[in-house]
C-alpha cells in the first residue's frame, strides 16, 4: 500500500545538516527549567521521547540568552552562562542516541519578558510600547488563576529603552549563546526574530518608534537583526547551521509587520548567510481569541499561504509551522511549497508520530484536539501538559512497562477513561474485556465531538485502539453478577461517567426543557427512542426519523451535518450553566443559527476549559449571543426563563427551548453496586470518580492502566 505521507519521510538538508525526514518539533516554551534555568531530567526526557519517536529535528524552545533577565516565564531554560552547558549537552546526547538532530532557539523576550515584570526588573525595549488593549476575555480568569498568572506582581511596569551600549550587549548575548549551543553539541541554532520578542520588536514599525539609526526606515529597524546574525555567523563559523524565525505578519496590529516587509527580511537573512527561514506569525491581542490566530492558531494549515510566498522569495529551505494537518503537510512538501513541517501540539499529543507515519499507521496517531491545555499552563506559571497524553512532561516517571503478572481486567464503560485504561492495560500484557451498556463506544465524548468537532478525532483514535488482540469489546452489555461469574476478572475498572441531575427549578419538567443528558442521548442514539417518545411531538418524531439521526450514530461528522438541518431545539435557546458544557454547547448552537442566551449564577464562565480555549469560546458567545453571569434562575415558563440579576432585580429571557447544563457530579453508583457483588477490587476512573472531562478521563484512565 502506498504511503500518503511519504514526502514527509524523505531526507532533507539545512546547510550542512542532514535530516532523516521532514518532520520538525516546533520550538515551544515548556517551562521545565526549574528555578535555576537548567536543562534537567524532566526536559531531557521530554525531548528524547520525541526524538525516539522518529522526529528528525528537535528545536528546543525559547532559551534565554540573558537568564534570568529577558525571560517570559519563571522556569524558562537558560543559555547565558557556561554552567548551563552540561544539562544542554546531555539533552543533545540523548536526542542523538535516537538518530535525531537538535537545535536551540535563542531569544531575549524584550517587551514580552513577563517574568521581568513580575520580578520588578526593567524590560528592555526598542522604545516605549503603545498602550496595549486588555481583552474582554481576561474577565474569565479566576482569582486563583490570577494569583499565579504570568507577569503579575506587585511592581509597576518598568521599561528600559535600549541605548547603544545595551544594543551592543544584546548582540554579544546572542553570539555567546550560539557559541555555547555549539559547545554543548547542538547541531544548529534558531535565532528568534518573531512574536514581538526582542528582534521583532525592533523590526516592527508599530512597536519601534526610535528616531536614531535603529528606528524609522526599514534599513534602520533591521539593523539589530543584521548585527546579531553577522556576529553569530562570525563566532560559530561558516559551516554551522543557523536560521531565523520570522513573522509573516503582525495580525490585529495596524501599521505592524506586513508580508512585503517580512519577505524583504527573509531575503536579507539569506544574504547574511542563514541556512533556512522558519515562518510563523504574531497577533496583538485586542481580543482573547486573537491568540488563536497567532502564534498558536486554531485554523488548520493557518500559515500555508505565508510559507508558500517565502518559498518563492528565497532559495534556502522553509520550515513552516501553524497547525498543519498531516495530509496537507505531505502535499505541501511534495509540491515544493515548504521544505520542513514544524509541529508543536501534535508532537505533545503523539511523540511517536514520525514512526507511525513510517509504518503507514496514521490512524494510530493520537490526535491533538486543540484544546490549548498545553500553552494555557504557561499563563499560570506551570510546565506544559497535554490533555490527551498523560505522559507529556512526565516521560521519566509515567512509563508503560510490561506487567510481571498479566491479569484479566474488566473495564466497565466505553467512554474515554475506559478506552484509555483498556489501551494501556493491553499494552502491558493484560487481557481486557470492555463492557459498554449502549450500542457504541464513546460515552459523553461522542456528544462532546458534536459540540467541538476536534474531539471526534480522539474518539476515532480510541475506538481504533480497541481493535487490539488483548481487548474484547462487548456492546449492549450490562455488568451483573452473572457476567462477573462468567468472566471472573482479576480487577474491575469502572468508567461509567457522571450523574447529571436536573436542578430543582420550577418548570424544569416541561417538554421544552432538556437536560444535557437527554439532549446527548437523542443526538447520539443512546436509547434515543425513549427520549423521543418522552420529549418530542408526533411531528417532531417524524422529522427526527426522517433526518436519519438514528442511522448515523457511528459518525460524529454525519450528525454534525444533520444538526445544521434539524435539531429538537427552537429558534431561541436559553442555556442554564456557563461551564464547559454550556459554553461549548452555546458555541455549537450559535453556529447553527440559534439565538442563544447563557445564564449562570457564578462570576466566571468556562472555568473547566483551558484558559486559551476559554477565551475563544467566550469571544464567540459574547459576540454572537448573550452571556449573563450572576444570574439566578427562579423558574422556567413556557416561553420565558425568569431570573434575578446580581442586584436582585427580576429579568426575563425569551426561550423556545431550555437546556440545563448544570448539575453534573461524580457518580459512584455502578462502582458501589459491583463492589457489593464480589470481592474483586474495583477502581473508579474518569467522571465517576472526579469531574475532569476529557483531560481528567484520559489521565485517570492512563494511570489506572499503568497501575493494574
Amino acid at each position: 500500500m502506498s504511503n500518503p505521507h511519504a514526502s514527509l519521510l524523505q531526507p532533507g538538508r539545512i546547510g550542512t545538516m542532514e535530516l532523516k525526514n521532514r518532520i520538525v518539533m516546533a520550538p515551544m516554551g515548556d517551562n521545565f527549567g526549574g528555578t535555576d534555568g537548567s536543562c534537567g531530567e524532566k526536559t531531557q526526557a521530554y525531548y528524547e521521547a520525541r526524538a525516539k519517536g522518529g522526529t528528525s529535528l528537535i528545536i528546543m524552545g525559547t532559551t534565554a540568552i540573558s537568564w534570568p533577565s529577558g525571560t517570559s516565564e519563571p522556569h524558562q531554560l537558560g543559555i547565558s552562562d557556561d554552567s548551563f552547558i552540561p544539562g544542554l549537552a546531555e539533552a543533545a546526547r540523548r536526542v542523538h542516541a535516537h538518530g535525531g538532530k537538535i537545535a536551540v532557539q535563542i531569544n531575549h523576550s524584550g517587551k514580552v519578558a513577563a517574568h521581568d515584570r513580575a520580578c520588578g526588573r526593567e524590560m528592555w525595549v526598542s522604545s516605549i510600547p503603545p498602550d496595549a488593549p486588555v481583552p474582554e476575555a481576561m474577565r474569565t480568569i479566576t482569582p486563583k488563576e490570577f494569583s499565579t498568572f504570568v507577569g503579575v506582581g506587585p511592581y509597576p511596569d518598568r521599561y528600559r529603552v535600549m541605548d547603544k551600549a545595551d544594543i551592543a550587549q544584546m548582540v554579544e548575548w546572542f553570539a555567546a549563546a550560539a557559541v555555547r549551543a555549539k559547545q554543548a553539541g547542538f547541531d544548529a541554532v534558531e535565532v528568534h526574530g518573531a512574536h514581538n520578542y526582542m528582534l521583532a520588536n525592533f523590526l516592527s514599525p508599530y512597536f519601534n518608534s526610535r528616531t536614531d539609526e535603529y528606528g524609522g526606515s526599514y534599513e534602520n529597524r533591521s539593523r539589530l537583526l543584521r548585527e546579531v546574525l553577522t556576529e553569530v555567523r562570525r563566532r560559530v563559523g561558516p559551516d554551522y547551521p543557523i536560521w531565523v524565525r520570522l513573522d509573516a505578519e503582525e495580525m490585529h496590529t495596524p501599521g505592524g509587520i506586513t508580508m512585503d516587509e517580512a519577505l524583504k527580511t527573509a531575503k536579507l537573512c539569506e544574504e547574511l548567510g542563514v541556512d533556512a527561514i522558519s515562518v510563523s506569525a504574531y497577533a496583538r491581542m485586542p481580543t482573547g481569541s486573537a491568540f488563536t490566530d497567532a502564534p498558536i492558531p486554531q485554523k488548520p494549515n493557518a500559515y500555508r499561504e505565508f510559507a508558500g510566498r517565502f518559498k518563492k522569495a528565497v532559495r534556502i529551505p522553509i520550515i513552516s509551522a501553524g497547525r498543519w494537518e498531516l495530509d496537507d503537510a505531505a502535499a505541501a512538501v511534495a509540491g515544493g511549497e515548504i521544505d520542513f513541517v514544524a509541529m508543536g501540539r501534535k508532537l505533545l499529543a503523539e511523540p511517536e508520530l514520525a514512526n507511525k507515519l513510517q509504518t503507514n499507521a496514521a490512524q494510530d496517531v493520537r490526535p491533538c484536539i486543540y484544546c490549548y491545555a498545553c500553552v494555557s499552563e504557561i499563563f499560570v506559571n506551570r510546565g506544559i501538559k497535554c490533555a490527551v497524553n498523560a505522559q507529556t512532561g512526565h516521560e521519566a516517571t509515567k512509563i508503560i512497562t510490561f506487567a510481571e503478572k498479566p491479569k484479566h481486567v474488566l473495564v466497565v464503560g466505553g467512554g474515554p477513561s475506559g478506552m484509555e485504561a483498556a489501551r494501556v492495560a493491553a499494552l502491558r500484557g493484560h487481557r481486557v474485556t470492555l463492557a459498554e451498556r449502549s450500542d457504541r463506544l464513546g460515552g459523553t465524548l461522542f456528544f462532546a465531538a458534536l459540540a467541538y468537532p476536534e474531539n471526534g478525532r480522539l474518539l476515532d483514535y480510541l475506538v481504533k485502539q480497541m481493535q487490539h488482540p488483548q481487548i474484547e469489546v462487548r456492546l449492549n452489555t450490562t455488568v451483573d453478577a452473572g457476567l462477573l461469574a462468567e468472566l471472573q476478572p482479576d480487577e474491575i475498572l469502572v468508567g461509567t461517567g457522571a450523574r447529571r441531575a436536573a436542578p430543582a427549578i420550577p418548570g424544569a419538567e416541561q417538554n421544552h426543557v432538556w437536560s444535557g443528558d437527554e439532549l446527548r442521548r437523542l443526538m447520539t442514539g443512546d436509547r434515543a427512542d425513549e427520549i423521543a417518545k418522552a420529549k418530542l411531538s408526533l411531528a417532531e418524531r417524524a422529522l427526527f426519523k426522517a433526518g436519519g439521526m438514528l442511522k448515523v450514530t457511528d459518525s460524529t461528522a454525519a450528525i454534525q451535518n444533520l444538526s445544521k438541518l434539524w435539531m429538537p431545539l427552537g429558534k431561541r435557546v436559553a442555556i442554564i450553566g456557563a461551564g464547559l458544557v454550556g459554553m461549548e454547547l452555546a458555541e455549537f448552537l450559535l453556529e447553527r443559527g440559534r439565538e442563544v442566551t447563557v445564564l449562570d449564577p457564578g462570576t466566571h464562565p468556562g472555568t473547566e476549559l483551558a484558559i486559551v480555549r476559554r477565551w475563544r469560546v467566550y469571544d464567540a458567545v459574547t459576540a454572537h449571543g448573550k452571556l449573563r453571569m450572576q444570574a439566578n434562575v427562579t423558574r422556567i415558563e413556557r416561553k420565558e426563563v425568569v431570573w434575578t440579576d446580581k442586584a436582585g432585580a427580576e429579568q426575563r429571557t425569551a426561550a423556545d427551548s431550555v437546556v440545563l447544563a448544570i448539575g453534573a457530579e461524580a457518580d459512584a453508583t455502578v462502582a458501589e453496586g459491583l463492589q457489593a457483588l464480589s470481592t474483586i477490587p474495583v477502581r473508579r476512573i474518569g467522571d465517576c470518580q472526579d469531574l475532569g472531562y476529557i483531560e481528567g478521563a484520559m489521565h485517570s484512565g492512563h494511570a489506572a492502566g499503568r497501575a493494574v
